[in-house]
C-alpha cells in the first residue's frame, strides 16, 4: 500500500453536516456512477466520527444505485480503527489513507473541510493527487451545521465550477459565503479579484430583490438577476430552489 499523504485534521463533524453536498454529488455525479463498472466513491478525511461517510453511502444507494461503494479514508489510524464498527462491506469500508487515495481508483472523491486546514500553496498538488486516476473531485467547506457551504468540482487537477449552497430559511445575507470559500479562493476575496466581484454582485442582487414572499423567492430572484446581468449561472430553478448557485470557476 502507498504511504498516506497529508496531515491529520481537527476531525470535527456533525450528522447531516454534508447533506447539501451529498445531494449535489447525486445530481452532478449520478450519471458517472450509474455508468461505472465499479461505482466507487472515496470520502477523504471523514473526521473523528464516520457519520458523514455512512450518510453519503446511504444517500447515494437510494438516489443513484444500490450497489455503490463508499470507502472512507483517514490519515489518522485511530479514527480508522474507531470507524470499523460502522463498516458494512462491501458497500461501506474504512481504510488508512490520504491524498494518494490508498491506491484506489474511485469515480468520485469527496473531500470536505480538509484543505481548509492546509496552506493555499498546497491546494494544487492535493487536487492533482486526488484526481490523478481520473476521479471527479468535489472539494469544499461548510459551517459546523452544514447550513452554509461552498465547493468546487475539480477534473484533472483543474477546478471547473464553484457552488454556493445555503439553508435559505436561515440565510440573512450572501456575504456569509465569504467565510466558507474553498481554500484556493478565500485569500483572494479582495478588490480586483474575480471572486470578490462575484460576491459583490451576489450581495447587490440579494439586496435589490428584497421581497415579502420569503427567502426562497428572494433567492430565486437573486439568481435570475445575476444571470440577467451576464453572469454564467449554471443549472436551473430546480437546483436554485435548494439554495444552490453554481457558476464556472472564477479564473
Amino acid at each position: 500500500m502507498p504511504r498516506p499523504v497529508g496531515t491529520i485534521t481537527r476531525g470535527t463533524t456533525n450528522p447531516n453536516r454534508l447533506r447539501r453536498v451529498d445531494n449535489f454529488i447525486a445530481y452532478r455525479c449520478g450519471g458517472l456512477l450509474t455508468e461505472a463498472a465499479e461505482p466507487l466513491v472515496v470520502d477523504l478525511g471523514y473526521g473523528a466520527s464516520p457519520v458523514t461517510a455512512v450518510e453519503l453511502r446511504g444517500r447515494l444507494a437510494v438516489a443513484v444505485r444500490a450497489d455503490v461503494t463508499v470507502v472512507g479514508l483517514e490519515i489518522d489510524p485511530v479514527r480508522v480503527s474507531d470507524a470499523q464498527p460502522f463498516a458494512d462491506p462491501p458497500g461501506l469500508e474504512f481504510r488508512h489513507g490520504g491524498f494518494e487515495l490508498a491506491g484506489l481508483a474511485p469515480v468520485v472523491v469527496r473531500a470536505f473541510n480538509v484543505l481548509r486546514q492546509y496552506t493555499e500553496d498546497e491546494v494544487a498538488a492535493a487536487w492533482r493527487a486526488m484526481t490523478a486516476t481520473g476521479a471527479l473531485l468535489v472539494e469544499g467547506t461548510c459551517d459546523e451545521l452544514g447550513r452554509v457551504a461552498t465547493w468546487t468540482v475539480v477534473e484533472d487537477g483543474t477546478p471547473r465550477t464553484l457552488t454556493f449552497s445555503a439553508r435559505l430559511a436561515a440565510l440573512e445575507h450572501p456575504a456569509v459565503f465569504a467565510e466558507r470559500l474553498p481554500k484556493a479562493l478565500i485569500h483572494h476575496n479582495v478588490p480586483g479579484h474575480p471572486v470578490h466581484e462575484l460576491l459583490r454582485g451576489l450581495s447587490r442582487a440579494w439586496e435589490t430583490e428584497a421581497t415579502p414572499f420569503g427567502p426562497r423567492q428572494r433567492w430565486l430572484a437573486t439568481v435570475r438577476r445575476l444571470r440577467a446581468e451576464g453572469r454564467p449561472v449554471l443549472d436551473g430553478p430546480a437546483r436554485w430552489r435548494l439554495g444552490e448557485l453554481t457558476l464556472p470557476w472564477p479564473a
